[in-house]
């Protein structure tokens, strides 16, 4: 059985940073990595996205604020949030998808005060 574990979430304020990391218990190789977000009342969407070679795409939103990266030694995403905005306030999840499937982690709450 596949595991894909966020962990990394938590409470700031206005401007601060935190770091989000997604272990997975198979090889990334061969796949996509994304984090996925959901706010309460609105659909889930697409944060950022890394492919295995490297390529990335982020929402508009978060354009130069955020940084998708992955470490396929550890099998592990991170995405790094900078600037963090009120409106940056979801759930966070981690997905896998590609050569190996299609896996969703459990998610991460990101709460961000003003």
């Amino acid at each position: 059985q596949v595991q894909v574990m966020e962990s990394g979430g938590g409470l700031v304020q206005a401007g601060e940073s935190l770091r989000l990391s997604c272990a997975v218990s198979i090889r990334l190789r061969f796949n996509t990595m994304g984090w996925y977000r959901q706010a309460p009342g609105k659909e889930r969407e697409l944060v950022a996205a890394i492919t295995n070679g490297g390529g990335t795409n982020y929402a508009d939103s978060v354009k130069g604020r955020f940084t998708i990266s992955r470490d396929n030694d550890k099998n592990t995403v991170y995405l790094q949030m900078n600037s963090l905005k009120p409106e940056d306030t979801a759930v966070y999840y981690c997905r896998l998808w590609g050569w190996s499937g299609d896996y969703w982690g459990q998610g991460t709450q990101v709460t961000v005060s003003s």
